[in-house]
């Protein structure tokens, strides 16, 4: 991970500090510079009332700047989040959770800011078991929909009573990207979490006589955007524009619920990279992802 990014050292160093309520409107504006990469983080934030950590499902902690404005932060529970920052902040923020074990099963963010984490936690943390060093952060807005077509006519909100149906797919799809079961080792309940996602409406399928032939998760909401995840199509029906006709009509329904529609893609992966570009999505950032 560490031909990410290396830098010379020679930055102050920078105290790190748990943010509290208070912190929320200076932490909500530094979500705001970068809506797309913040959007899992910045829709925990607008969802909860409170930073507590047992609500929150992890700690947030910030680096204050000279002025002692909030310069970066970074969320650390099931996944480690960085928050805008610098690579002083991200040195100062590394350098205080390696003094702990690690908590989380990844890394995502800003391709740069995890270079840097990754070069100063992996001593501590590692070994990682893979590393997506490159991964295009794709946005489509609303001035686009009127250009995509109706798309496929079949993608519904899965219902409550589908989950039994929806949730194998579901294991195909994390198995497949992540290399592991969702459903072995500490990975948490993840029926439980696949049934969060139906109960709030955020699942979407195309179905067949076997079962579920697309699969799509809304996986965050906020002010500026909607965030796809969990992109999957069943094995036998690649290759056949089910995908993409699938996805048109995700977009249109994520479109309805933001101003905009934005999603990661590896940068490997050419077929999904060449079906999003005919979409009309524009590639905005470099992501980078460490899984455990």
């Amino acid at each position: 991970m560490s031909s990410l990014l290396r830098h010379a050292d020679g930055a102050p160093a920078r105290h790190v500090f748990a943010l509290r309520d208070a912190d929320r409107p200076a932490l909500l504006e530094l979500l705001d510079e970068d809506p797309f990469v913040n959007a899992v983080l910045a829709s925990r934030v607008h969802a909860l009332p409170t930073f507590e950590p047992r609500r929150f499902g992890g700690e947030l902690l910030g680096v204050r700047d000279d002025a002692g404005g909030l310069a970066g932060a970074a969320f650390l529970g099931g996944n480690l989040l960085p928050v805008g920052g610098d690579i002083a902040a991200w040195r100062a923020l590394a350098r205080s959770f390696a003094r702990r074990p690690r908590p989380c099963s990844s890394f995502v963010g800003r391709a740069d800011a995890i270079g840097v984490l990754w070069d100063e936690l992996a001593p501590a943390w590692g070994p990682e078991r893979a590393v997506r060093a490159r991964q295009l952060l794709l946005t489509l807005d609303s001035s686009a929909a009127a250009r995509l077509p109706v798309g496929d006519e079949r993608l519904h909100i899965v219902r409550r009573g589908e989950l039994d149906v929806y949730l194998p797919a579901a294991v195909a799809m994390f198995t497949e990207e992540l290399g592991i079961s969702p459903l072995t080792g500490r990975r948490g309940d993840y029926r439980a979490r696949v049934a969060g996602l139906v109960g709030e409406r955020r699942a979407l399928a195309v179905t067949d006589r076997l079962g579920v032939v697309f699969k799509a998760d809304i996986g965050a909401v906020t002010p500026q955007t909607c965030q796809v995840q969990g992109v999957w199509v069943r094995p036998d029906a690649r290759g056949r524009g089910i995908g993409t006709a699938a996805m048109t009509a995700v977009l249109r329904h994520g479109l309805t619920l933001a101003p905009s529609v934005s999603l990661y893609v590896n940068d490997f992966n050419d077929v999904a990279v060449r079906m999003y570009a005919t979409l009309g999505m524009r590639h905005v950032a470099d992501l980078a992802t460490v899984l455990f």
